[in-house]
């Protein structure tokens, strides 16, 4: 029999929302917090097209974007090359776990075990500013293509020279300069460690890279450590700002996107429209919170995870889908199926 869990502790960031409590009026009210791409993250004129077929372009100009987030380097003591160097969602993460952390009633870690605290992360492919960082390093290809180029245009070899310095200089300018900082700043699995890092944990942590199902595998793994006793407590959420060319041109291609209303979770689906944003939780188990007088939203009693073995890739089969959830249902002390139901479902209960 799976342990009953509880979740003691939330906070998230994503478009239009700054916490659960705005994220479920949200909810609520049906509001959706889409808008056309920023010019500041992208420019739709150099890539966006109504054109399925047109190369190296999207078709939909609506994301869910963060607006007037900042991370406060000094409350955390980020020296300044370290920020520069590390992709924004690592910062994020840590930002929105130690808020998570403090809902709880951990401010800043105070009172956790830290011998047995864990963190468990979902993310894909980092985030985008570290992928832009990399073109910085790209500069030699560059500079081959633009010297071809030149090559029959008439000017002398001096001036070639000196136009190709000026252009490394306006070319290297937005991205910083590589350091001892910049490959695990640059990483995936290295934004659990950060967390790890910053809260003195050592109860592991790691990332966990499942596509769409990142976030819900960070959970079940939670789930089954505490259950196992390999934890008391577990941090876990997941984070994502990845809004540029290489996944939304890829999803287009892949004819993953929305060209007009987006509809998920529906019989008539029709793709989705990408977003941003950041979510974290703290897991105990639910008598250890009770021993602690912990505030509890929630319980978990039940999780499962599949796959589509030789199903599609890319397409969700619903007999995967199903044996999920018969796995996250799946209670052999359960009487009946009504309890069997209730034992899995995760109430919320906001105040």
């Amino acid at each position: 029999m799976k342990s009953s869990l509880a979740i003691v502790g939330m906070a998230c960031r994503y478009a239009d929302a700054c916490s659960p409590i705005e994220l479920w009026e949200n909810v609520l009210a049906q509001r959706r917090a889409f808008r056309r791409i920023p010019p500041q993250r992208l420019r739709l004129a150099d890539y966006f097209s109504i054109d399925r077929d047109s190369v190296d372009s999207f078709y939909t100009a609506n994301v869910g974007v963060i607006s007037d987030y900042k991370f406060d380097r000094l409350r955390f003591r980020v020296p300044a090359n370290t920020f520069q160097s590390t992709d924004y969602v690592h910062w994020l993460a840590l930002d929105i776990a130690a808020q998570a952390l403090a809902d709880a009633g951990f401010p800043d870690a105070a009172g956790l075990p830290r011998e047995t605290t864990g963190v468990f992360l979902g993310n894909t492919l980092t985030g985008e500013f570290s992928r832009a960082n990399s073109l910085r390093l790209r500069w030699p290809y560059v500079r081959r293509v633009i010297a071809a180029s030149l090559a029959d245009t008439g000017l002398t070899d001096d001036e070639v020279k000196v136009f190709l310095e000026k252009t490394e200089k306006i070319y290297k300018e937005p991205f910083p300069a590589f350091g001892e900082e910049s490959l695990v700043g640059g990483l995936s699995n290295t934004i659990a460690g950060r967390i790890c890092n910053q809260f003195d944990f050592h109860g592991g942590g790691y990332s966990l890279d499942g596509a769409c199902a990142s976030s819900l595998l960070a959970v079940a793994n939670a789930c089954s450590a505490l259950a196992g006793g390999d934890l008391d407590v577990a941090l876990v959420g997941g984070a994502d700002l990845s809004l540029d060319p290489f996944e939304l041109v890829g999803f287009a291609k892949a004819g993953a996107l929305a060209a007009e209303e987006m509809r998920v979770y529906d019989v008539n689906s029709n793709g989705f429209w990408p977003g941003e944003g950041c979510g974290f939780v703290v897991l105990m188990r639910h008598q250890d919170a009770l021993d602690r007088n912990m505030r509890i939203y929630c319980h978990i009693k039940g999780w499962g995870i599949s796959s589509d073995g030789s199903g599609g890739i890319t397409r969700p089969e619903i007999n995967g889908q199903l044996l999920a959830l018969e796995r996250a249902f799946a209670d052999p002390d359960a009487p009946d199926e009504d309890d069997r139901a209730v034992s899995a479902m995760i109430p919320v209960d906001l105040p």
